[in-house]
């Protein structure tokens, strides 16, 4: 196998082992929508071991933790090692309008997906409006 060598990424990936060395959590990259009546959250986990996926709601924070764990296989000579090991971490804060009691989560391919349904109060609604000699619906 032949492996061209970048001497700018070479720097980029020491940089990175020194700065590394206080082994904050690392970011998770999340993707975000409304799907009709829930929020979907889709965060890129892959290699993740799903036990060691924690999410946890305190107040309106709600936070995802999970780690991998570094490959440690004896004899080997490393040609690259582009996977990053050790935690990762994504806090979000939801508004008033979600039904935190119905939160659910699910992991499957290297994608952890949290299902945040709206509440009812926050969903779009008919308010009857009414004059003297009428009465009709308007959205709200």
């Amino acid at each position: 196998m032949t492996m061209n060598l970048d001497p700018l990424s070479q720097l980029d990936r020491i940089a990175a082992s020194v700065l590394d060395s206080v082994r904050a959590p690392r970011h998770v990259p999340v993707d975000l929508f409304r799907d009709g009546d829930d929020y979907v959250l889709h965060a890129d986990l892959p290699g993740i071991d799903p036990g060691s996926i924690d999410i946890d709601l305190d107040g309106s924070q709600l936070s995802i933790r999970a780690q991998r764990t570094a490959d440690s296989r004896e004899g080997v000579r490393w040609l690259t090692r582009e996977r990053p090991d050790g935690a990762f971490l994504r806090q979000f804060t939801l508004g008033d309008g979600v039904d935190v009691d119905r939160i659910s989560a699910s992991y499957e391919c290297g994608v952890l997906s949290v299902h945040i349904p709206v509440s009812e109060r926050a969903k779009r609604r008919k308010i009857m409006v009414e004059s003297a000699g009428e009465r009709r619906a308007i959205d709200a």
